[in-house]
Order: structure tokens, then C-alpha cells, then sequence
């Protein structure tokens, strides 16, 4: 079965998919990883980055917290 492009992989997000869903860009991802607050696992195929969709939810639920 092949992909789409910009279909993610179950359980995962590419940096798209992520940054859209925080709000954010993809730059701030990037940066994020650098920093040490997300840790993407890398496509096995291609190495771009995929963000576990657990870890990018719990991200966004602090974001919405932190705006009440």
C-alpha cells in the first residue's frame, strides 16, 4: 500500500502536520528539537522527522492551558 504525500504514518506526524495542529511553524519545531522539547523519530526511508501524535497532543493541551 502506498502513501499519499502529506499522509502521516499511523501514530505519527510529519513536521506539517504537527506545526499545523500547534500553530506553529515549522522552523519553531525544528528549533524545539534542538532545545530539547520534542524528540522526532526520524523515517527509516527518507530521515525527515515524524513527531509521535501522543507527544505533539500532550504539547498542545499545555498550550491551551497555559492560554486560560
Amino acid at each position: 500500500m502506498s502513501r499519499k504525500k502529506g499522509e502521516s504514518i499511523s501514530g505519527y506526524l510529519t513536521v506539517g502536520e504537527a506545526a499545523q495542529l500547534l500553530g506553529v511553524s515549522g522552523t519553531t519545531l525544528r528549533n524545539w528539537d534542538r532545545k530539547g522539547k520534542l524528540r522526532p523519530r526520524r523515517n527509516p526511508m527518507n530521515k525527515y522527522r515524524l513527531y509521535e501524535k501522543a507527544q505533539v497532543l500532550s504539547i498542545l493541551e499545555k498550550i491551551r492551558r497555559s492560554d486560560r
